[in-house]
C-alpha cells in the first residue's frame, strides 16, 4: 500500500515542490500518495514541513513517523508540545552552495574593499591604499555544522587563516577550530571579518552582546546570514556609530520583513539584504526528504534528526 504523504507547507510552494518529490520518491523507490490536502491526519505516515504552512497541531497525526523539516532552522517547532515524532531539520546542499557563494561574495567584498570604488566614484585617482592579501586577515565562522564548515573550508582555500567556533569541539580540516566561552572569546579577539552561522537557542540568542562586540578588533566586519536574534541590534549600531564595527551585512533579521523604519535601512555602515542568502532548492531537498522516508521504512536512522535538547 502506498504510504501517505502530507506536504505542509505554503500552497504557493506545492508547484514547484510537488514534482520534484514525487520523482525524487520514485527514484528512492518509494511508492506514496503526495498531497498538500490532509482528509484524515490519522492515516499519514509522513508531513513535510515549513512552519509557514499554517500548521501547528501534531497530535492527530498518530501515525505518522517523522516531521521532515524545509527549513534549516527548527527554532519555531522544536518546542511544540504536540509534537511528539521524530524532528528532522533539512540540511540541502543546494541550501549550501548558496550559503557559500553568499559569504564568500561578502567577505571578497569586504576583504578588497570594493565597496569604496563602487560607490565612492569621484573622478579622484586614488591608488595609496591597498587591502592585505588573503593570508593576513583573519577571518571566523560561529558555528561549524554543515553551512558553518562548509563556508570555512571553502574560506580557507582562498588562503584566509579561518577560525571557527562550535558549542562542543569540532574538527574541520584547514580551519583553527575552538570551542566553549574562553574559545569564543580567542576568536572574537582575532576576527577581522565574523561570520555567524550558529543555530538560534536560548544559549545563542544574543550572543553578539555589546561585551562580545567589543572584543572584535578595531574596523571589523560582520556578515550574519544565520539567524538575527544572535545579533543585540543596538549593541551593534552603537557599535557601528562608534566606527568600531566598520560595517555589517545582515541577511535575517528578528522581524522580518525588517519594517521601513529600521535604522538598519539607512546607516551608512550597514548592507541589508532580504534573507537570500540561502534558500531550500527543491530539487536537491526534495532529494533529502525521499532519503529519509526510505530511510524510515527500511528501519534505518534518519538523517539530521534533531536533538530536542540542544534544539537542534
Amino acid at each position: 500500500m502506498p504510504l501517505n504523504i502530507l506536504f505542509s507547507a505554503p500552497v504557493a510552494d506545492w508547484a514547484d515542490y510537488g514534482p520534484h518529490l514525487k520523482a525524487a520518491l520514485a527514484e528512492a523507490g518509494v511508492e506514496a500518495a503526495v498531497s498538500p490536502e490532509c482528509p484524515d491526519p490519522a492515516k499519514v505516515d509522513y508531513i513535510v514541513y515549513a512552519p509557514t504552512g499554517g500548521l501547528s497541531d501534531f497530535a492527530p497525526f498518530t501515525r505518522a513517523k517523522a516531521v521532515l523539516s524545509l527549513w534549516a532552522g527548527v527554532e519555531r517547532i522544536v518546542g511544540n508540545p504536540t509534537l511528539t515524532q521524530p524532528l528532522c531539520r533539512m540540511v540541502d546542499p543546494g541550501m549550501t552552495e548558496g550559503m557559500v557563494e553568499y559569504v564568500t561574495g561578502h567577505v571578497l567584498r569586504h576583504h578588497l574593499g570594493t565597496d569604496a570604488h563602487i560607490l565612492g566614484q569621484d573622478g579622484v585617482w586614488r591608488n595609496n591604499i591597498r587591502p592585505p592579501i588573503a593570508r593576513e586577515r583573519p577571518v571566523a565562522v560561529l558555528g561549524l555544522g554543515e553551512l558553518g564548515s562548509t563556508v570555512a573550508r571553502t574560506l580557507a582555500g582562498f588562503n584566509f587563516p579561518v577560525m571557527g567556533w562550535s558549542r562542543t569541539p569540532k574538527s574541520v580540516p584547514g580551519v583553527t577550530c575552538h570551542s566553549g566561552e574562553d574559545g569564543l572569546e580567542a576568536v572574537l579577539r582575532q576576527a577581522q571579518i565574523l561570520i555567524l552561522l550558529l543555530p538560534l537557542t536560548d544559549d545563542t540568542r544574543d550572543l553578539l552582546d555589546a561585551r562580545r562586540l567589543a572584543m572584535l578588533p578595531e574596523g571589523a566586519f560582520i556578515v550574519n546570514p544565520g539567524r538575527g536574534p544572535l545579533i543585540d541590534d543596538e549593541a551593534l549600531l552603537a557599535a557601528l556609530d562608534a566606527g568600531r564595527i566598520a560595517h555589517a551585512t545582515l541577511d535575517v533579521f528578528r522581524v522580518e520583513p525588517l519594517p521601513p523604519g529600521h535604522r538598519y535601512w539607512s546607516h551608512p555602515r550597514v548592507t541589508v539584504t532580504p534573507h537570500i542568502a540561502a534558500d531550500t532548492r527543491a530539487i536537491t531537498a526534495t532529494r533529502v526528504i525521499a532519503e529519509n522516508i526510505r530511510r524510515g521504512e527500511a528501519g534505518e536512522p534518519f538523517l539530521h534528526q534533531v536533538d530536542r535538547d540542544r534544539g537542534y
